[in-house]
């Protein structure tokens, strides 16, 4: 775990990394709230211990301005001060603050009170996590989609590059479960996961979109190596056959692939990925489909 000590003090510093030298944490520091902000973008700290009275930008300020970041918004906020007044103590929590701690801090205090703010984030961290993911096939789902999707088309847009977004639509999966049931039908939708996840990118997002639907996000990948990966993907599933009573069982999918130099927003490039395998479904199914298609680039 991380901690970011951001205080202008560098004596304040200096005793709270003493105080918690005996804690099994990682700890950086910054010395004013304009150095504190850009340490957060880039450490990602579990929890932050903040100054309130610092020369550039107050402790107040600058938990505002963390709270407004949707990326650092969720780091807990320990508010570090030699004032006892209530009234500052009560801003420190409307603010967004998590606790208030007064100089000069008890080391016993401190120690708990950042055990305590971690034990919250560890919990948190893991509510959002299972938020994100599918109990099924224990891919990612379609809300860590939406997050991830709005960051690296910022991301793109800011600093350029492609983003490419593959939508996977296995083919008849109802027979599947009007023949053998929806028991065996989530067999598939897990044999699929486990099958497609071994020849995933490192930097790109699987995701079980609902239903029989998965979907790709590729940071980095223009839509023609997106199509080859979507190329692979469907090779891949050709040797596929779920259930060991079952290996007359072939299992094909339809790819639907666009990138950003297609969509000018990402609902945009949602809805020509969705063209593109639309394409691929009414042109015969177990091919893949770029958004510059007008037919299919393989049905083998």
């Amino acid at each position: 775990m991380k901690v970011l000590i951001i205080d202008d003090s560098d004596f304040a510093v200096a005793l709270a990394k003493t105080r918690l030298a005996t804690e099994n944490i990682e700890i950086c520091s910054a010395n004013s709230g304009q150095t504190g902000l850009a340490a957060a973008k880039a450490e990602r700290p579990d929890i932050i211990l903040l100054d309130v009275e610092m020369p550039d930008i107050g402790g107040f300020d600058v938990c505002r301005a963390l709270k407004d970041d949707p990326d650092l918004c969720m780091i807990p906020i320990i508010f570090l001060s030699a004032s006892k007044n209530a009234d500052d103590m009560v801003k420190g929590l409307d603010v967004g603050g998590v606790d208030y701690i007064t100089k000069p801090f008890d080391a016993f205090e401190l120690r708990a009170r950042v055990r305590a703010a971690l034990r919250a984030k560890q919990l948190q961290d893991m509510l959002i996590q299972h938020a994100h993911i599918d109990p099924l096939t224990g891919l990612f789902n379609r809300r860590a989609l939406t997050d991830r999707l709005n960051a690296e088309w910022q991301r793109a847009r800011n600093k350029g590059g492609c983003l490419s977004f593959i939508m996977i639509d296995v083919d008849n999966f109802k027979s599947f479960n009007d023949e053998y049931g929806h028991a065996f039908g989530d067999e598939v939708l897990r044999a699929i996961a486990a099958e497609l996840t071994k020849n995933m990118p490192a930097d790109s997002l699987f995701v079980r979109y609902g239903g029989e639907e998965f979907v790709v996000l590729c940071p980095g990948l223009d839509v023609n190596a997106a199509a080859d990966l979507a190329e692979k993907c469907r090779r891949r599933l050709r040797h596929l056959h779920p259930g060991k009573d079952r290996a007359e069982v072939s299992v094909t999918a339809s790819f639907g692939v666009a990138d950003n130099s297609a969509a000018c927003s990402p609902e945009e490039l949602i809805h020509t990925a969705d063209n593109s395998l639309y394409l691929a479904k009414t042109s015969g199914r177990n091919r893949v489909c770029r958004a510059q298609d007008s037919v299919q680039t393989n049905a083998d």
